[in-house]
């Protein structure tokens, strides 16, 4: 009997090729302080939530024996069919069309500076991607990628767990105008070719662990480690009219005007200035 030719993934389109575990895990493992596996999977839910439910393991006394999944865990999947982005929305991708991957962090840092850690790994994610030529990219707090034009290219979901935070990206390489919704784009679309995900993975990679590595060992100091002039410095929404919705549904309209100690949109209102932790963002008229 001839071979099944859906059998092997990798070769179904070979503008998507799959990730190569073996390849990752050497490439990346080798000199990492903060990498401890890397696992590609097929298929799955949801790599948050897997991970989420690695890390509630243990004793959960937090001194990393007992207590589930190591920090450093990496999970890659060629495709997530249950995948969730912030407020609960259902985020899904075409078969290798895109990298969606979760780490595993145990912060030594105090709880109020978490909030940083999304933060901190967009910027990670808009150094990874600007590094492919002819792509531009921004930040929107707090958790979208934008391109040149304001459209998505990727989004960052953090859950905290037992003393760890798993932080998922959901990033679009190759996927077409057809598959996104209104409103995204991807890195294909935007340099007019084919993008190689492995490349764009492992830079990611090294720039969160360089980036998390400088944030704990300041104990999650913004300024200190450079992590607030480097997140102002990418963010498109300080200095934009605003319109949020809460998390309760009402709206607030204002100016962003910056991102405090904990990693808060500060907002000037027409009734005053309000610090918000979480909101769905969208930016009605561009700083000058």
């Amino acid at each position: 009997m001839p071979p099944d030719p859906s059998s092997d993934a990798r070769w179904s389109d070979l503008e998507r090729p799959a990730l190569d575990a073996a390849a990752l895990t050497a490439a990346l493992i080798r000199d990492s302080r903060l990498w401890r596996s890397v696992e590609v999977v097929d298929r799955i839910g949801s790599t948050n939530a897997a991970l989420v439910a690695a890390a509630g393991g243990g004793d959960g006394d937090g001194d990393g024996e007992g207590d589930g999944a190591p920090e450093g865990t990496v999970l890659v999947a060629e495709h997530q069919d249950a995948g969730r982005g912030r407020l609960d929305r259902v985020w899904t991708s075409p078969p290798r069309a895109g990298l969606t991957v979760s780490v595993l962090l145990r912060p030594d840092v105090p709880a109020a500076r978490r909030g940083w850690l999304p933060l901190l790994t967009g910027v990670a994610l808009a150094e990874a991607v600007t590094a492919v030529p002819g792509c531009r990219a921004a930040l929107k707090w707090p958790n979208d990628l934008l391109a040149a034009d304001g459209s998505k290219l990727a989004g960052i979901l953090a859950e905290a767990v037992s003393g760890a935070v798993v932080v998922g990206t959901g990033l679009n390489v190759s996927t077409r105008p057809d598959e996104l919704p209104e409103g995204a784009s991807s890195l294909a679309m935007e340099v007019g070719r084919t993008v190689d995900r492995a490349p764009v993975l492992l830079e990611f990679l090294r720039a969160l662990e360089r980036r998390y590595l400088r944030w704990t060992a300041a104990l999650g100091d913004p300024v200190q480690s450079g992590l607030a002039h480097d997140y102002l410095a990418w963010c498109a929404t300080i200095g934009t009219e605003v319109v949020v919705t809460l998390p309760d549904g009402g709206l607030l309209e204002g100016v962003a005007e910056a991102v405090d100690w904990d990693g808060r949109l500060v907002v000037r209102t027409a009734g005053g200035t309000v610090e918000l932790a979480s909101g769905d963002v969208r930016h009605v008229r561009p700083r000058t």
